[in-house]
């Protein structure tokens, strides 16, 4: 009977005490600084409550390179543009993987065949990302879409006109506006209605759920051998609320199969997807994830946009005079926006202030290797943050202001080049998306400063503002008083 329990408590304690003395293999550089890591628990004390912004702190004690300790996973942190360069450019082929959440709902060999969370290396993503460049973000295509983007546009200004004096939630109607231009785009029809502005709208709910189950901290992601116990529930969330979303475009995607195939003309991304031979299950994930990818993120710069100029007066002026000059019609033509010097420095200032994804999505090193002097093991999670490379006070004169001038004479763009400032990342990962987004973003802003003056309800009220600025997702609602001028 006693060797018998000697037995069962050396088969559970030894795997823990090998795990244990793996984690403090030592290495040639050595791994980067940090904060001290518990035996087992690692640092789970720090992520569990830690975001961008005590990322950034933590940093400025253990250095721009910095790692902690998931669990037994490695999580390296790069915080600065140096280290952003090592990760994203020089050795872009080693980090060119993803470390996949627990919480995704799909098998390794699902992901590696239709999902933009496969490895940058692998055939499938290649042809995938490939698919969807020329589909939805390449020249041509942005060009065939600028009529339908411009026609949401003005239905959500002629909405606002409606609304003049009132206090209106302009991130919902933003969000339908973003949300319509996506579903044109894939299926040729709205699926948000902008009338429904006052109430809940249930896929906003639904994609926020997705996002929610993959950012949230994963006991599983620390101790991959608990994955498949999904202890915290969050990959059952995740596949909830991915049949809720599927959902609403399934009937679509059956009744259009019924279709006879061919040369169809206005072909939407349905058609093509259909054309190349998608299956119902590839089409769902596909569009799933641009969905949750694109809409959130896209909806949250502008909002972020509209903030910044409401409580700085003299910006909106002076975008008002750029935009007054250029324009003199009842619409704003989305081809004339790149002769707008100050519209695009405001943008680009919102993007180094508000990021859409502070730390980016996650990368994983496919080998081990060296950056900036330091050794990051193989499989290690690496992130970047851009909120802090962002907030530089060594890069940026008044980091934590919002000054678009300072856009004005400089030729630092987001297309990846610039390591300084990153809110779309770069390299092989760089957001296949960005073409689109910086096409939605500055017209939106455009019209809304070009059409209708903006005020806060309660007033230039500091308490209300910072509450508005605090984050990267809006934890107040957007509540503002439109007041038509043109």
């Amino acid at each position: 009977m006693a060797e018998d329990l000697f037995f069962m408590l050396s088969f559970l304690v030894l795997p823990f005490l090998y795990l244990i003395f793996k984690s403090f293999k030592s290495y040639n550089p050595p791994l980067p600084p940090g904060p001290f890591p518990w035996p087992v628990l690692g640092n789970l004390y720090y992520i569990k409550t830690m975001d961008y912004v005590s990322l950034a702190t933590l940093a400025t004690k253990h250095g721009p390179l910095m790692l902690l300790r998931e669990g037994m996973q490695y999580l390296v942190i790069g915080s600065s543009s140096v280290a952003a360069t090592e990760i994203l450019k020089m050795k872009d082929r080693v980090f060119s993987a993803r470390t996949v959440p627990s919480s995704v709902p799909l098998t390794r060999s699902e992901i590696d065949q239709l999902s933009f969370w496969a490895d940058a290396l692998s055939d499938n993503f290649k042809n995938l990302r490939a698919m969807c460049r020329a589909e939805l973000f390449s020249s041509k295509a942005l060009e065939s879409q600028a009529h339908l983007r411009e026609k949401k546009i003005m239905e959500m200004v002629e909405f606002l006109k409606g609304k003049d004096g009132l206090v209106v939630n302009i991130e919902k109607c933003v969000y339908a506006a973003v949300f319509n231009m996506f579903s044109n785009a894939f299926f040729s029809r709205d699926f948000i209605r902008l009338e429904n502005e006052s109430s809940d709208n249930p896929v906003k709910d639904i994609l926020r759920g997705i996002i929610g189950a993959l950012i949230t901290p994963n006991l599983s992601d620390a101790y991959p051998f608990l994955s498949k116990l999904d202890l915290q529930g969050l990959r059952k969330k995740h596949r909830e609320m991915s049949v809720r979303i599927h959902a609403l475009w399934e009937p679509i995607v059956k009744e259009r199969r019924k279709r006879p195939r061919g040369n169809l003309s206005n072909q939407d991304f349905l058609d093509a997807l259909l054309d190349n031979g998608f299956t119902d299950y590839q089409i769902n994930k596909l569009l799933e994830e641009l969905v949750t990818a694109g809409i959130d993120t896209t909806t949250s710069t502008i909002n972020r946009t509209m903030v910044e100029l409401v409580n700085n007066p003299e910006s909106m002026k002076k975008l008002q005079e750029e935009l007054d000059t250029e324009f003199n019609q009842d619409f704003v033509r989305t081809s004339n926006l790149v002769q707008l010097p100050y519209l695009r420095a405001c943008v680009k200032e919102t993007l180094r202030l508000h990021p859409p994804a502070p730390l980016l999505l996650s990368h994983r090193a496919l080998e081990t290797c060296q950056v900036m002097n330091y050794t990051v093991p193989k499989n290690a999670r690496v992130l970047v943050n851009v909120w802090a490379i962002g907030r530089d006070p060594s890069t940026w004169d008044g980091p934590s202001e919002y000054r678009p001038n300072r856009f004005l004479d400089s030729a630092l763009d987001f297309k990846g080049n610039d390591f300084e400032f990153l809110p779309f990342g770069a390299g092989r990962r760089i957001c296949p998306g960005l073409p689109m987004a910086t096409k939605i973003v500055p017209a939106i802003i455009a019209s809304l400063v070009y059409f209708l003056d903006w005020s806060l309800p309660h007033g230039n009220d500091p308490a209300i503002y910072e509450k508005l600025r605090a984050t990267s997702k809006m934890i107040e609602p957007l509540l503002l008083i439109p007041k038509f001028r043109k």
